[in-house]
């Protein structure tokens, strides 16, 4: 079993298995003419549940096959331009490669002695997104799984910072269509049930200052702690900005912690054209980026960014075997000080691999292009009459449903959107996503792919108007 191990004796093997198992990857992406092939959890779970995992089969060749059939065939492919649902991204190649490399040597990011070069990696992208932001000098930050995690270390360093005599008196204020892990990370940081107070929402979906500053006051006067201010930077349904510069100035004045979950909205970052949409981001202690939605890197690639890397020590452990307090004075970078984990990949490499072949530019065309793009659908949506688009978008997401011109009954709308979408991903021909506003079912495109286009955009339409009023025949025939 050790020729397995990679090694100085195995490096031809690796080299062959690895490059087999690309060919096959590539092959099925060529040749992938659908997002989906519409496979059914009945229909796929027999081929999982008859492998008996106890009983390998040996042969690289043979496991590919296997593969082929348990997952390439009917994965769901993100790369093809009619995947419209969720914020997932197609991603570059030189990330890819990036991941091959960080893979395979298998670095762990949480002390210099596991990851020197990668390291010092990390902390320079750190600092370049910093800059990006215009956090200043003083700026820190760490990679982290995902936004929920990023989310989650913010408001753990918020909750620090506010130093309340009880966890109960704690208040944070996020808009009510912010991301739900605001009120996850709420929970998990031993805050009540009533902690996190939602703020309404204007008819672009952002935060109502008005309400937010209202509800800050109410705060202070009952002798409660503003803990936090939550603002974000394209929400998950809409792709909404806040108002940033008046969230800022509120917590100024208050006192609280301004994170800003820029999740999403971090794209705009490396914009050539929209960077001015996330004015005021700047001003915030803490922030939130997933390079792995608006960068084109593959999951997972984010990032917590602070103001003031002195509030990183909250989240500081030492231990003996791995940090131990001397390190801080012989000056020996362990970002396991900064970090809620401990092993760590590397994932900062795909950026570094990508900053050094594409450069910032490049990214940030790519994210042009995808809200361009954005912008034409809401103008084809807007003038179409079967269908009710919500607004307008800040970044490229789009809410809208199919509304029946024979039809008014709201929960017969709601019946045909959510068939329409299912109808859609049986198919294969398109994947979109839904949502809720104001108790309705709605669809949702999320445009992440430079290679989609308005032909695609009409085409989905087309498809999702006529897999609705099918059901709304099928309804009337049902009914006779």
């Amino acid at each position: 079993m050790r020729s397995h191990l990679l090694n100085d004796t195995t490096a031809e093997q690796y080299r062959r298995s690895v490059t087999e198992g690309v060919e096959r990857v590539a092959a099925r992406i060529a040749t992938t003419d659908r997002p989906f092939t519409g496979v059914t959890v009945d229909a796929f779970s027999p081929r999982i549940d008859g492998i008996d995992l106890d009983r390998p089969l040996h042969d690289t060749a043979a496991v590919l096959d296997e593969l082929e059939d348990v997952y390439l065939r009917d994965a769901v492919y993100f790369h093809h331009p009619r995947y419209l649902a969720h914020l997932n991204c197609p991603v570059v190649i030189p990330a890819l490669l990036g991941e091959a490399v960080l893979s395979a040597v298998n670095s762990s990011l949480d002390t210099w002695d596991q990851s020197a070069g990668g390291t010092l990696i990390e902390r320079k992208l750190i600092d370049w997104t910093t800059a990006r932001i215009g956090l200043g000098p003083a700026a820190d930050g760490v990679f982290t799984s995902g936004g929920t995690q990023s989310n989650l270390q913010a408001l753990l360093l918020a909750r620090e910072e506010a130093k309340a005599e009880s966890l109960a008196d704690l208040r944070v204020f996020a808009s009510e269509v912010s991301h739900f892990s605001v009120k996850k990370s709420a929970k998990l940081l031993g805050l009540g049930a009533d902690a996190v107070v939602s703020i309404p929402v204007d008819h672009d979906k952002r935060m109502r200052t008005v309400a937010l500053a209202r509800e800050l006051e109410r705060c202070a006067t009952d002798g409660l702690v503003p803990m936090a201010v939550v603002a974000t930077a394209g929400t998950t349904d809409f792709g909404s900005i806040d108002p940033l510069p008046e969230i800022a100035t509120l917590c100024e004045q208050y006192g609280a912690w301004m994170h800003v979950d820029a999740a999403y909205g971090c794209g705009l970052l490396a914009s050539l054209k929209y960077r001015a949409r996330i004015d005021g981001v700047e001003r915030a202690d803490s922030v939130t980026v997933d390079y792995h939605k608006s960068f084109f890197q593959p999951v997972s690639s984010s990032a917590v960014l602070v103001r003031d890397a002195a509030t990183l020590r909250h989240a500081t452990y030492h231990a003996e075997y791995l940090n131990p307090r001397r390190m801080v004075q012989e000056r020996i970078p362990n970002q396991v000080d900064k970090s809620l984990q401990t092993t760590r990949r590397f994932d900062a490499l795909k950026l570094w691999m990508t900053l050094r072949v594409m450069g910032a530019d490049g990214i940030g065309e790519l994210f042009d292009e995808v809200c361009d793009l954005a912008a034409e659908a809401w103008k084809l949506l807007a003038a179409d009459p079967r269908f009710d688009v919500v607004v307008e978008p800040s970044l490229s997401t789009l809410v809208f449903r199919h509304i029946p011109a024979a039809v008014t009954d709201p929960a017969e709308i709601d019946r045909a959107n959510l068939y329409a979408r299912k109808a859609l991903f049986a198919s294969g021909d398109a994947v979109v996503a839904g949502t809720k506003v104001a108790g309705r079912h709605y669809l949702k495109f999320t445009l992440l792919n430079p290679e989609t286009t308005t032909a695609d955009i009409a085409a989905v339409l087309d498809l999702i108007a006529g897999h609705a009023e099918q059901y709304l025949g099928d309804s009337l025939d049902r009914a006779s």
